[in-house]
């Protein structure tokens, strides 16, 4: 595991740049990050360009970056009304479409990411649409009205579907154009698709009736399927057999559908066999700036990475060695090997979609559980944010306290806790 092999230009570009932390903090105080501060709260959601400190290294937002809103019919049931039927009437209608809400693969909208995105979606659309894990097959399907008039009539429910795609943003460095180098929020690895939708109205329509073009009754008007023979057919009072449009619109209804949801996420491949790293030479401290707690891997294979103060017992479990390094835009990707207990930092795949999910080390293996993105601060800092790479989440810890572990949180510490220093041994 400890590789003596040359080690890849990254790497050792990496390692001068922490090197030469000391002296450049002296000399290059006008290239220096903010101090670290946590996001206000209530503030706008950033975007793309916006500046950033030191303390959102260890955060991330979503920004919605597309959006579509279609009304659409859930519940549905043609119904004839003849003389002397008229007056309030309650009917069972059939389900025609089912939305679930999700947010990229997701369904369950726990994680603070999630919730976050659909206040975006909710924001941006300027509609208030659903913040949770819900589905209208949830909904009751009766539908109850006062008619007055005789007629062919649709009984429906409906509601306004809001689709689209959303960002992640993550703060990291970027090179202005004078030379100089500043924080600012860029668009990082995780993207995908969300659902969700408004509250459901109901209500009757007939095929004589006005109503607004591209509206939720309109959708319903057009399901009566006014030119057809049951349309213009009288009958006796109650239901009325489904057309063929009605059919094939109940026929297109998926109750396990969730929206066209597609993310961009890596896999983990669950392939457990050790490999063969190409590890940096220099050796690393992950410390919480200004104090001397840092990452310590533990003894144990069923405990988790936790706060550690760094002695001369620690053993080198509080020394870490990146390896198999890559470098895109700016943001390095590596895996983080444990020089104390030969192990890789990784998120157990079980608890993969947990947030607050410790974080463990295991065999080294080639699996993006174990692969992570180190966003860095202004050259002259060794501050740096840590992501896994396939669960999209940051790492930081509850309180600063020996022993605290070391956690994913979908978002990140707002309060500055998921911000680390990356220093040489």
């Amino acid at each position: 595991m400890r590789s003596t092999g040359p080690v890849s230009r990254v790497a050792r570009s990496l390692v001068a740049v922490t090197a030469a932390a000391a002296a450049w903090a002296v000399t290059a105080t006008s290239l220096a990050a903010s101090p670290a501060a946590a996001a206000p709260s209530g503030a706008t959601a950033p975007r793309p360009g916006d500046s950033c400190t030191a303390a959102d290294l260890g955060t991330r937002h979503p920004y919605i970056k597309t959006t579509e809103v279609s009304p659409t019919i859930t519940h549905f049931k043609g119904w004839y009304v003849t003389e002397g039927t008229t007056g309030q009437q309650t009917v069972s209608t059939d389900t025609t479409t089912v939305i679930a809400v999700s947010v990229g693969l997701n369904d369950t909208i726990e994680t603070s990411f999630a919730v976050e995105a659909l206040s975006n979606v909710k924001a941006a659309v300027g509609l208030d649409v659903k913040l949770e894990y819900t589905s209208t097959s949830k909904e009751s399907n009766s539908v109850t009205w006062n008619l007055t008039q005789p007629g062919y009539y649709g009984f429906y429910k409906g509601t306004k579907k809001v689709t689209g795609t959303y960002g992640s943003l993550n703060c990291n460095r970027a090179q202005q154009d004078n030379g100089s180098w500043a924080l600012e929020w860029t668009e990082g690895p995780g993207s995908g698709s969300f659902t969700t939708f408004t509250t459901l109205e109901e209500g009757a329509v007939r095929c004589q009736d006005s109503v607004p073009a591209d509206s939720i009754m309109a959708k319903a008007q057009a399901l009566l399927d006014c030119g057809s023979a049951t349309a213009s057919t009288d009958h006796r009072a109650g239901a009325v057999a489904p057309t063929a449009q009605q059919k094939q619109a109940r026929l297109a209804a998926d109750p396990a559908a969730t929206g066209d949801t597609v993310t961009e996420q890596p896999g983990a491949t669950g392939n457990r066999a050790r490999a063969a790293l190409d590890c940096s030479a220099e050796a690393y401290k992950i410390a919480v700036p200004g104090k001397p707690l840092s990452w310590g891997a533990p003894l144990l294979a069923d405990d988790g990475v936790r706060l550690r103060p760094s002695t001369i017992f620690s053993a080198h479990l509080d020394n870490w060695r990146l390896c198999n390094v890559t470098e895109q835009d700016g943001v390095l990707e590596a895996s983080l090997w444990n020089w104390g207990n030969g192990g890789c930092a990784t998120i157990t795949p079980g608890n993969a979609a947990t947030d607050r999910a410790v974080l463990m080390t295991a065999s080294c293996a080639e699996d993006d559980l174990q692969r992570f993105y180190i966003y860095r601060d202004v050259p002259g800092s060794s501050k740096i944010g840590v992501q896994n790479k396939y669960t999209g989440s940051m790492i930081g810890y509850d309180r600063y306290a020996d022993g605290e572990f070391l956690r994913q949180y979908s978002t990140g510490r707002q309060d500055g806790t998921g911000t680390f220093n990356l220093t040489g041994v």
